[in-house]
């Protein structure tokens, strides 16, 4: 059994995380068109994102308008930092169980 289409996910996926991490870094919170391989973000990641409120566009570009200039959100920090921060403490725990 599948969950509802409009069910929002808890985390994002590596794939989802690793492109909004990335937003982390630049001005405004700006999200790539491309990876670090300078491959394409593949649209349906810049989608899910937008849909689960991690990312919004912030404008559309003239000369390419099929691509999604986007930035990251507060929800997305939050998804972010929060995702960290529990790796973190987890390592902690490992650390001091020893």
């Amino acid at each position: 059994m599948t969950a509802p289409r409009d069910a929002r996910k808890i985390y994002p996926s590596s794939v989802q995380r690793a492109w909004l991490r990335r937003g982390l870094e630049q001005p405004g919170g700006k999200l790539p068109l491309f990876d670090e391989f300078g491959q394409q973000v593949d649209a349906r990641t810049i989608k899910s994102c937008i849909e689960q409120g991690w990312a919004e566009p912030w404008f559309s570009n003239p000369l390419k308008p099929d691509w999604l200039v986007c930035k990251l959100t507060a929800a997305g920090r939050v998804v972010i930092a929060g995702r960290e921060l529990s790796a973190r403490a987890s390592l902690e725990l490992a650390k001091t169980a020893i």
